[in-house]
């Protein structure tokens, strides 16, 4: 029997459909987070990381709400940060993307996030 060698990805992002296992590649986080909208609509399937690979989400704190976890990513960003960074680093704490989507919901209907530019937020 051969020994295989761990798969070195390829794309700095990776994520897949929890329902059909589809797989999606990216360069840019946000591009994970279209992928999300489009399952979700079309299929509602709900959406992992599997591979993030960005100096924030590494830096990103394994524990904390959304609002903690935004503020330590801000430092990285100058617009803004990217929804896409939010849920990888959200998934450390064991969230889908789906699940980091509600909680950005929820937190900006109650004024805890701003959007400054299109899919990038920032904590109040």
């Amino acid at each position: 029997m051969s020994q295989q060698q761990p798969q070195q990805e390829e794309a700095p992002f990776v994520a897949r459909s929890l329902g059909s296992g589809t797989r999606k590649e990216a360069s840019d986080a946000n591009e994970v987070v279209a992928f999300y909208r489009r399952q979700s609509r079309t299929a509602g399937e709900d959406v992992e990381w599997t591979f993030a690979d960005h100096p924030a989400v590494t830096a990103a704190p394994d524990e904390g709400d959304l609002a903690t976890v935004v503020r330590e990513l801000d430092a990285h960003f100058e617009n803004g940060v990217p929804i896409g960074i939010i849920a990888a680093a959200m998934s450390k704490q064991g969230d889908t993307i789906g699940d980091t989507m509600d909680a950005i919901h929820d937190l900006r209907m109650t004024g805890g996030l701003w959007e400054p530019r299109d899919d990038h937020l920032r904590a109040f």
